[in-house]
């Protein structure tokens, strides 16, 4: 089994939101930086995925604000950078194609919202034949109300979803220390 650590949207753009919570932030990074490790270690590749959307003039993910770029705790160094302007990191990117040429079957899911673009991504890498390795604690989401109820959900909450809905179907479940 060959391995890939796919770092999904972990890009100063986050920073500027209205939705930018602190909370779970530090351990995050943690455990993160700890799986990074973990893969440089081994010499298996590492790839960072950003968020680019130039359509969308008044974001923060709109390259021409100079934020979309790694947060300035990751390695400065990757093995492949993909540019997205979707939620999955598959679409239009070119992702697919350098992993088979890799020969990498497995695609290990970290970054910046657990539920949108990080679960996102698991399915459309199942869907594509990758087996699919969620790192929910390497994943960072923010507390979220319902916009039809009004009910809150914090981030766990949130991430506890995401680990029910993908376990057994799309992904297997992981925390950073199985690296």
């Amino acid at each position: 089994m060959t391995k890939a650590l796919i770092i999904i949207d972990t890009q100063d753009s986050f920073f500027e939101t209205d939705y930018w919570q602190e909370i779970g932030f530090t351990e995050f990074k943690s455990n993160l930086l700890s799986m990074i490790d973990a893969f440089q270690t081994t010499a298996q590749p590492i790839v960072k995925v950003l968020h680019s959307r130039e359509d969308a003039a008044d974001s923060p993910f709109n390259p021409k604000t100079g934020l979309v770029k790694p947060m300035a705790f990751l390695p400065q160094e990757f093995t492949k950078v993909f540019y997205k302007s979707v939620h999955n990191a598959f679409t239009d990117t070119g992702l697919a194609t350098w992993l088979q040429r890799q020969h990498i079957d497995t695609v290990v899911i970290t970054g910046i919202r657990t539920e949108q673009c990080c679960e996102t991504t698991a399915r459309v890498a199942f869907d594509l034949g990758f087996k699919v390795e969620f790192v929910t604690d390497a994943t960072l989401t923010f507390d979220m109300s319902c916009p039809t109820t009004g009910k809150q959900y914090t981030a766990a909450e949130i991430q506890a979803r995401t680990n029910l809905v993908l376990a057994n179907r799309f992904a297997s479940i992981h925390a950073h220390s199985d690296y």
